[in-house]
Order: C-alpha cells, then sequence, then structure tokens
C-alpha cells in the first residue's frame, strides 16, 4: 500500500513511526511547505521522495493513501485534490475552516467511494474507549454532566512563538477552539451521541505578541482561550474550557457525572478512576500494548496514531468503511458545534444544530 504524506511536523512525530509497524504499507513520498523539512523527514525514515509542493507530489505518484497534516485551511483543497488522484485520505483535525469545506470534504469523498478519516486518534486510545463502554452500559446511569478542562500556558509568554505561527492566525484555522475542541467535542459525541445546542466564545486574550528570536512585534488573531456548553440530544449537560494562556500547566481534566457514579480522568497521570453509586473511587485504568512498540514518541497522541492507521489501512485493503474512528461524517459533525461557537461568540446567544446534521 503506497502511502504519500503532506505536512512534515506530525508526520516525523507520529505518522512515519507508527507507519513502521504496519506490514505491507510503505511511505513512498512527503511533501512540506518547507522542502527541507520534508528532506529531513525522507532522510531520517527512508522515503525515496521529497517534496516543496503538494500538487507536484500528487501529480508525480499514485497513492493508495494521502496522510494531512497541515494548517486548517490547507484540509479541503489537499483533501479534495488526493481523493480526484484516486487515494483514501486520513486529514488532520480540525476538518477543515468551516462547515461548507468540512461538508464538500465528505461528499466528494462518499461520491468517489474513498475511505475517509478525520484523526480524532483518541477514539483508539483503550482508556477513552473504556469510558465510552462504562457509559453505554450504564455503569454510571444516565448521564446528567460533563466537566472537561484544558489548561496549558504555551501562549502564556507574548514571545513564546515565531511571527506568523499559523496556530494564532484565524485566518489559516489556528487557535484552541480547532486545536483542542474538536478533540474534546469529538469525543463528547463518541459518548454522548449528538449535539442539540451550542453556547460559548472564542477569546483572543493575548494579541500583541513578540517574535520569540527578534522581538518583532505583530498581533495574534486565533483563539488561546475557548469556552462553551453542549446541550446534548440525549440530555446532558456539558462545560468545556480551553486555555493556552495560564501562568502554570494544568493539563487535560475530563469529569463524567451520571446518577449511580462518576468517572474521573486526568491526563497528567492517565488514570481512570471510577466511583459507583456514591462510593470510594476505584482505578479501572487500562494499559496501551501499542505504547511497547519500539520507536514511537512518548505520549498518548503519538501511540494511539498506531490504532488510526492500522484501522484505516486494513479497511482499505479489505474494501470496507471505518469500523472505528471519526469519519468526514464525524469531521462535518464536529465542525458544526465548532462553528456554532463561533456563531454564538458573535450573536452571544444559543446556537440550534439541524438534528439530521449534528
Amino acid at each position: 500500500m503506497k502511502v504519500g504524506i503532506i505536512g512534515a511536523s506530525f508526520a516525523r512525530d507520529a505518522f512515519l513511526p507508527a507507519l513502521r509497524h504496519l506490514p505491507g504499507v510503505e511511505a513512498v513520498a512527503i511533501a512540506s511547505g518547507r522542502l527541507d523539512s520534508a528532506r529531513a523527514a525522507a532522510d531520517k525514515f527512508g522515503i525515496a521522495n521529497a517534496y516543496g509542493d503538494w500538487r507536484e507530489m500528487l501529480d508525480r505518484h499514485s497513492f493508495d493513501l494521502v496522510l494531512i497534516a497541515t494548517p486548517t485551511d490547507m484540509h479541503a483543497p489537499m483533501t479534495l485534490a488526493a481523493l480526484d488522484k484516486g487515494a483514501h485520505v486520513l486529514c488532520e483535525k480540525p476538518t477543515a475552516l468551516d462547515a461548507n469545506e468540512a461538508r464538500a470534504m465528505l461528499e466528494r469523498a462518499e461520491g468517489l467511494g474513498r475511505v475517509h478519516m478525520i484523526d480524532h486518534e483518541m477514539r483508539f486510545n483503550p482508556t477513552r474507549a473504556r469510558i465510552a463502554e462504562l457509559i453505554a452500559d450504564g455503569e454510571i446511569g444516565e448521564i446528567r454532566h460533563v466537566n472537561i478542562a484544558n489548561i496549558g500556558s504555551s501562549w502564556a509568554n507574548p514571545a513564546s512563538h515565531a511571527k506568523g505561527d499559523w496556530w494564532s492566525l484565524a485566518e489559516h484555522g489556528g487557535g484552541r477552539l480547532g486545536a483542542n475542541g474538536s478533540h474534546q467535542v469529538d469525543m463528547l459525541r463518541w459518548w454522548l451521541g449528538p449535539v442539540r445546542s451550542v453556547v460559548g466564545q472564542t477569546l483572543t486574550m493575548v494579541p500583541d505578541r513578540l517574535d520569540k528570536t527578534t522581538g518583532e512585534k505583530w498581533t495574534a488573531t486565533a483563539d488561546d482561550v475557548a469556552y462553551f456548553t453542549l446541550e446534548m440530544q440525549r440530555g446532558a449537560l456539558v462545560q468545556v474550557f480551553l486555555s493556552g494562556v495560564a501562568a502554570n500547566n494544568v493539563g487535560n481534566l475530563t469529569q463524567v457525572f451520571g446518577s449511580k457514579g462518576t468517572i474521573l480522568l486526568d491526563n497528567a497521570n492517565e488514570k481512570l478512576l471510577l466511583s459507583r453509586n456514591g462510593g470510594a473511587y476505584e482505578d479501572v485504568s487500562v494499559s496501551d500494548p501499542d505504547a511497547q512498540l519500539p520507536g514511537l514518541n512518548a505520549g498518548i497522541w503519538n501511540v494511539s496514531v498506531v490504532g488510526a492507521l492500522r484501522e484505516l489501512t486494513g479497511a482499505i485493503a479489505e474494501g470496507r468503511k471505518l469500523r472505528q474512528g471519526a469519519t468526514f461524517f464525524d469531521g462535518l459533525a464536529n465542525q458544526l458545534v465548532l462553528d456554532a461557537v463561533r456563531e454564538s461568540t458573535a450573536a452571544r446567544r444559543w446556537i440550534d444544530l439541524p438534528e439530521e446534521l449534528s
């Protein structure tokens, strides 16, 4: 199975180490906006072809699968081009700049009969899969409310990033809502089902920035703080708070409260705690066997990519749809929620989602 990759950074950290553990799958080319970055990744992982132009790469090769990990504003054009060239596609999150782009990606992939996945790799993390099972099995009863907080310090220092860092620019699809909020929305839809209504805000708390090397002034336009409340169709209320500008890094905390118990998960130690009927918390943590594979970078994100790519390449090889993971349908549903948060910011009110697409 011949694989092409667009975007070198995440490929170097996660995609390429994972692909080494998938027999019969070969990365034959990689493209990046910076040719030197593509060549460095190609040299490190023994890839024969490196490009500074992703369109040239797609024109010169015939791929079974294309992996896309680039700034968000390039997701739709790259995905559509790869699909038209005959490839199945995995696209990084967030899906696109808006729901119109996400819808175009879904319709093209379905129309051409391609396998499609959004890289919400946490669906392949055993701990989060265990939470999905506990909720589905009724272990903590009816889910009443969920709290998620992701607090970091990466953007706290105005001089922490280079001028033009795309994650800080709204026009490129940067911001905490897309970077982390999309992951939270995907997990919540996976665990709890569709979203009915959304209220929230995206804010740029530290717009005045300095280049980390030169000290040159520049302006961030993407959100460094985002928060939203989701009313789920099944009745649960969810609150999510995301910040990249705290003085201290707290990490990711998840609390799920049901009528018969509580689930707690702290990314700092990855311990999964379960309380049944108000009793003491018990450790029900789950280990990930893929974490023992050689050559993977540390961290649940990098490890979980192995499972995502294993399922995706398996579906392609067997000529079937995905059995697990987030498809472009999930990507569109996710994008509708993100768009609703931004609409809510402007309108300062609840935004209802269309039931058939939520």
